[in-house]
């Protein structure tokens, strides 16, 4: 549905290529959550939406979406490896809910083309 698409291959290069983002210094304020569960809730939170905004998505689609998800964040998990289980930064927190939301438009996307 979308890990096969161009903007999805997009997407995981920019990932890539702003690693950065997660790399701390000891002086930087870090929360209670690591990136492994941002990455989960915020990834989560977004399906939810997609789901609830597309009602008229059939039952093998939303299992899609599912075992897409899963592909997704194990493609996160493989990109960012090296931080998976250390705490988080806001600025951190700022770039996943916002990576997350792009990988929701992706799918908007995939759907409006799959119920058009």
């Amino acid at each position: 549905m979308v890990t096969d698409k161009a903007a999805y291959v997009e997407l995981m290069n920019y990932l890539t290529s702003s690693k950065e983002v997660f790399l701390t210094s000891t002086s930087e304020q870090t929360l209670d959550e690591t990136l492994e569960v941002l990455v989960e809730n915020e990834i989560a939170t977004q399906i939810i939406n997609l789901c609830s905004q597309h009602d008229d998505l059939e039952t093998n689609h939303r299992s899609i979406i599912v075992r897409e998800v899963d592909g997704i964040v194990y493609d996160m998990q493989q990109v960012l490896a090296d931080y998976w289980h250390q705490n988080v930064t806001p600025s951190q927190v700022e770039f996943i809910t916002e990576f997350t939301s792009l990988i929701k438009n992706v799918f908007d996307s995939a759907i409006a083309d799959l119920l058009d």
